[in-house]
């Protein structure tokens, strides 16, 4: 008997051994509604930012162990009032909105200079990576680490995020060490993964992304605001750990290392909700959502 048809009786003796609960996969509401507290982390106050805006807040997990250099000079910046009073300065459909100070109002505080690039890194031995079976045409895997989209490749052991809808990026010029922190952008539109290790990306919005895709869109080239057109304020931006805990936004991340995690990229891979007549059987890195929610007391039970 031809190999490949031994392991096609197998596989399929074992599907019918399945319970009914196990052949049919469950929807997202379902496998969320499932979870328990173990599947669920609460964000470090010393790595998430506040940006303050007119319309309300959003919140950004910083990644530190992706781009440890550009988050310590954003932590400085942030704990020096350096963003407080600046504007949003680019909203480009489909594309980024984008924060800075290009008019050099504000000046930088001591010990912010040139890093290195921090387009990707060393693939840490320790790090645990969430990896998605159905490939991808920007990397040679990609998957999940650490609560974020990220790719890597295990012939140059290199890993590095991506440009995913809410991700967060440091703006730069063509020298590749012009960009420290001082100049930040959020993807609000397509995933723009040509921009994957041209650019370092330090951590992704969490909370609040729609106050920043729902601007007006800038009429200069690029969606630059021209002179005419009044950038939306930042009214401040914060370290979590800085702010006092009753003033805090008390969210909670799905781990991306959790079971719960794999059968909520299986239940968007093959939906199963009536609607769905033909189930993909596949799904790009950046359709796969990472569910926040406000942090449960603990021993409260989910719904």
């Amino acid at each position: 008997m031809p190999r490949n048809f031994r392991f096609l009786i197998c596989c399929t003796l074992a599907f019918l051994s399945l319970p009914a609960s196990a052949a049919q996969p469950l929807s997202m509401p379902e496998v969320l509604a499932a979870s328990t507290p173990a599947d669920w982390r609460p964000l470090d106050p010393e790595n998430t930012l506040y940006v303050e805006l007119p319309r309300g807040r959003v919140v950004i997990e910083l990644a530190p162990g992706f781009a440890p250099l550009h988050v310590a000079n954003i932590k400085t910046l942030a704990r020096a009032r350096y963003f407080d009073a600046l504007g949003i300065i680019r909203v480009q459909d489909n594309y980024v909105a984008q924060w800075g100070d290009p008019d050099n109002r504000h000046p930088l505080p001591s010990g912010i200079g040139k890093v290195a690039p921090e387009f990707d890194s060393p693939m840490p031995a320790a790090m645990h990576f969430t990896r998605l079976p159905d490939g991808d045409v920007y990397a040679p895997e990609v998957g999940f680490s650490d609560g974020l989209p990220a790719a890597r490749s295990p012939s140059l052991h290199r890993t590095w995020l991506a440009h995913c809808y809410g991700m967060v990026g440091v703006g730069r010029d063509m020298d590749v060490q012009s960009g420290s922190g001082a100049e930040l952008y959020v993807v609000i539109g397509h995933a723009p993964r040509h921009l994957d290790r041209n650019v370092a990306l330090v951590g992704r919005v969490l909370q609040g992304v729609e106050l920043l895709s729902s601007l007006p869109r800038g009429s200069d080239a690029m969606g630059f605001y021209s002179k005419t057109e009044a950038p939306t304020l930042v009214k401040s931006i914060r370290i979590a750990a800085d702010v006092p805990e009753a003033q805090r936004s008390h969210l909670e991340v799905i781990r991306t290392d959790s079971a719960a995690f794999a059968a909520l990229i299986e239940s968007r891979r093959n939906r199963p909700e009536e609607f769905f007549k033909v189930p993909a059987g596949h799904i790009d890195l950046c359709n796969v959502p990472i569910p926040v929610r406000e942090r449960r007391p603990a021993g409260a039970r989910t719904p």
